[in-house]
């Protein structure tokens, strides 16, 4: 027992990294084998967060599952959704003999005022998937039924929405049917009716998917997203996710693996990302002013595995918690106090050493 309790304290540093406040585990044991995708939300207080677990990626017995942490402990996870008989009222594919598809990529968000929203997708596979979305009065505690989205609209396809200061959620989304392209879905009202804009490249020149979301002083949304070019790339918008330009690649090194990023308080970006052009370790944390140029923060992980999926938020106290998906097994937190942590440049997009 003390040599188990001992390799788990292990896999959950890197406790003694500057800014690094806590580093664990969701939990240790699960009834599933397999998780990915885990978002995470500040939700009036209490954290919770979601993942999809099952046999393994992509099999009709994945659901999304969930954890609440009380202040003290995560609760132990729960399934709040599966792709099972008919879903949100609607029957699944005629000419399709399964009668559960596997969920895929939760997102939640808490809006500035309303329900806590728990977006996510089910089907087949990535290109022939749909959005769904459910909603929690009580911080995650309990949910409404399932409600599937307007056909064409799939919701936040992995990372959070952003809220314009008119309540309008702008949400980065991508498809996989006809190349990789990226689109952007608005919402006045908290998910009832959407406006679909793009997409905004043609999957050719760059083949990219799931955006993650800055925003900047002078009201610029720029949008970070994963390609199949070996590097991060952008694209950005001056109207508030009404229009948006030319979709570019950024010096930073992508692995074709998701990223998520978040917009501090003090004006900072800080994006979690696969610093790599192969595989999916290590894991990285890197800071930027203007979202151009950015300074190694941190390496999450480095050892030989998969290491992948960010999600990251800044708390109301200032904190960042950062869940990722451990080697397919569990979910990892990682708290950091951006105030501590040690930059370094980074030329031509090099890692420090």
């Amino acid at each position: 027992m003390l040599l188990g309790l001992l390799c788990a304290l292990a896999a959950a540093g890197p406790v003694d990294s500057p800014g690094v406040v806590k580093a664990e585990f969701l939990y240790e044991k699960a009834s599933f084998p397999s998780c990915h995708a885990s978002t995470i939300v500040e939700a009036g207080g209490p954290l919770v967060a979601a993942w999809f677990g099952g046999t393994a990626e992509g099999r009709p017995d994945v659901g999304i599952w969930l954890s609440r942490h009380d202040g003290q402990a995560w609760s132990p996870p729960a399934e709040v959704a599966s792709g099972e008989g008919s879903v949100g009222g609607v029957s699944l594919p005629r000419e399709s003999p399964a009668k559960r598809f596997p969920c895929w990529n939760p997102v939640l968000f808490q809006p500035k005022s309303g329900p806590l929203l728990l977006f996510y997708k089910v089907g087949p596979k990535p290109s022939a998937w749909w959005g769904m979305m459910m909603a929690s009065d009580d911080g995650g505690k309990t949910w409404s039924k399932p409600a599937r989205l307007p056909d064409g609209i799939l919701g936040p396809v992995k990372n959070k929405p952003i809220q314009r200061a008119d309540g309008t959620l702008v949400c980065g989304s991508s498809t996989e049917d006809a190349g990789w392209r990226v689109h952007f879905e608005l919402s006045p009202d908290l998910g009832k009716t959407w406006q679909k804009v793009g997409p905004v490249n043609d999957g050719k020149a760059f083949g990219a998917i799931q955006p993650t979301l800055l925003t900047h002083a002078d009201g610029r949304i720029q949008a970070l997203c994963r390609s199949r070019q070996g590097r991060v790339v952008e694209v950005s918008s001056a109207d508030g996710g009404q229009t948006w330009g030319d979709m570019a690649a950024t010096a930073l090194p992508n692995p074709n693996a998701g990223i998520d990023g978040v917009t501090l308080a003090d004006g900072r970006q800080l994006l979690v990302y696969n610093h790599t052009l192969r595989g999916r370790s290590p894991l990285n944390v890197a800071v930027s002013r203007d979202g151009k140029t950015w300074q190694a923060a941190l390496v999450l992980e480095s050892e030989p595995g998969e290491y992948s999926y960010p999600a990251v938020i800044q708390c109301a106290d200032g904190l960042v918690h950062i869940t990722y998906t451990w080697k397919r097994q569990r979910v990892k937190h990682v708290v950091l106090d951006p105030a501590r942590l040690v930059l370094r440049d980074m030329p031509d997009g090099q890692w420090p050493k």
